[in-house]
């Protein structure tokens, strides 16, 4: 089933590549082939077993025996609900590029790639196999900003384009020679394997090859100061790829970091952990402090992601089963949230032409069920009760503080400067004086409900309900807690 998960949205990709050239035919394929990954996805949810200890759906084959490479799939409470998020979060970019006219047949395959290769990212535990999936999911990113982002002289799309790339492919060489490390010390790109072994005596320094794989995964989060491509990244892709970019590229990052560093390097992670505190209070605070003087509403949210991640990396560093779970939770709705967040400022500037706060104004009269959705996702982006948001951040906090006293009381104070940019953001566009010149606009289309409802959905069922995913991450992380220690 996760085979037919993963390769759905390429399958779809290859319909319209060899058979379609109708416009609405080409969104439909590809509604029908994200849709059916997330019905499939979500028919995995109620066969977990988070009781039973391990990977679940596993499937498994020799792929290149003279490498000893395999063709290796399966989740755990870890990685199901990233793989859920994915399909979820792929089905809604196809409502939100709805009304892409420039070139719908290349658009639409690009993503549906983009889709793929994430899918596979979350699933793969095959070292070799995770690596070319992680490496696939640069070409659609790359091409959906460079051709369809914003052109000069609204935005830079083609430096953004370049920037993302430069960044992720120097992250990736990295961590590509981390892996060859393992591979050649311990014979084996068995990710499950790898994590069993005591690696001491084979591997000539371990914390050289951790901070290898670390950048890799610390570009993608990112962490800073390596995150400056994520910003430009955002504010020049088009929606879509914006949702698909917070929602679950970042998560990347963060999910490598525990399957990957936690699991299998776990004595360094501890040896380390003072040093990801430092990096997790830094990403928290600088990120909301520059968050707070945005006038891009694009960039605005894009920073807020920077400060949202750095709690993932709070949750890690603790090494706590409930800080572990937090940053789960934390990478799940962060991206249903901020997933939402870039939805709806697509949707306010197709309609008002500009993403500059000072141009915006009194938009909620017009716009009331944009407004509306757009206070459930900020609330819940600054951790009120009821959301998703705050089950994710009092999980981190409670697992770090009993840790990390200092670093987890400078990072709860981002929490205050989160209800500061987002509360004055939204009084600022939606509540503000009514711009004259933007009399004419009008409220969400029926298409453009889809997404908003299914995120708005998600982000209230987890937040009334949290042992729907909390169990799960719990089962997922475990066993990487239980190669910690004590």
């Amino acid at each position: 089933m996760l085979s037919i998960i993963i390769f759905l949205p390429v399958a779809g990709a290859l319909v319209i590549a060899l058979f379609l050239r109708d416009a609405t035919r080409i969104r439909v394929t590809a509604l029908l082939s994200t849709l059916a990954a997330l019905i499939i996805s979500l028919l995995l949810f109620p066969q977990f077993d988070p009781a039973k200890p391990g990977l679940q759906f596993v499937e498994r084959f020799s792929w290149i025996p003279q490498l000893n490479v395999q063709y290796f799939l399966g989740v755990d409470g870890l990685s199901l609900p990233l793989v859920i998020l994915t399909t979820l979060l792929g089905f809604c970019a196809v409502p939100v590029s709805w009304h892409i006219s420039a070139r719908p047949k290349e658009y639409f395959i690009w993503l549906l790639l983009l889709e793929t290769s994430v899918l596979g990212v979350f699933s793969a535990l095959d070292f070799l196999l995770f690596f070319v999936f992680w490496e696939i999911e640069l070409v659609p990113m790359y091409m959906l900003i460079s051709m369809w982002g914003s052109a000069p002289p609204v935005g830079r799309r083609e430096y953004s384009a370049t920037k993302f790339l430069i960044y992720t492919i120097l992250g990736s060489a990295l961590m590509l020679v981390g892996i060859l490390v393992l591979y050649f010390s311990a014979g084996t790109f068995d990710m499950i394997e790898l994590a069993k072994m005591d690696l001491k005596p084979v591997v000539f320094s371990l914390p050289v090859v951790f901070f290898l794989l670390f950048a890799g995964f610390a570009i993608k989060l990112p962490v800073w100061p390596f995150h400056t491509w994520l910003p430009d990244a955002h504010t020049d892709a088009p929606t879509a790829v914006s949702v698909m970019l917070a929602g679950v590229l970042l998560k990347m990052g963060g999910y490598g970091m525990i399957r990957v560093n936690a699991s299998i390097l776990p004595d360094v992670l501890k040896e380390f952990a003072w040093l990801l505190v430092i990096l997790a209070v830094i990403n928290v605070l600088y990120g909301a402090a520059v968050t707070i003087v945005q006038s891009d509403l694009k960039r605005l949210i894009a920073y807020s992601s920077v400060s949202h991640m750095g709690l993932v990396l709070l949750g890690i560093a603790a090494l706590t089963p409930v800080g572990f779970t937090g940053a789960s939770m934390q990478m799940f709705t962060h991206g249903t949230i901020t997933g939402l967040l870039f939805a709806l400022v697509g949707l306010v500037y197709d309609r008002a032409h500009t993403r500059q706060i000072p141009q915006l104004g009194g938009l909620a009269p017009k716009m009331p069920l944009i407004t509306v959705v757009f206070l459930i996702a900020g609330l819940a982006s600054l951790g009120l009760p009821s959301t998703s948001g705050f089950v994710a951040e009092l999980l981190v906090f409670l697992g770090a503080f009993p840790v990390w006293q200092v670093g987890a009381a400078l990072a709860a104070f981002g929490v205050v400067l989160a209800a500061a940019y987002i509360l004055w953001m939204i009084q600022r566009v939606f509540f503000g004086p009514e711009n004259t010149r933007l009399e004419h606009l009008t409220d969400a289309l029926p298409i453009d409900t889809v997404p908003l409802f299914a995120l708005v959905a998600a982000i209230m069922i987890v937040g009334v309900y949290p042992s729907i995913l909390t169990n799960l991450f719990s089962a997922g992380v475990a066993p990487i807690v239980a190669r910690l220690g004590s």
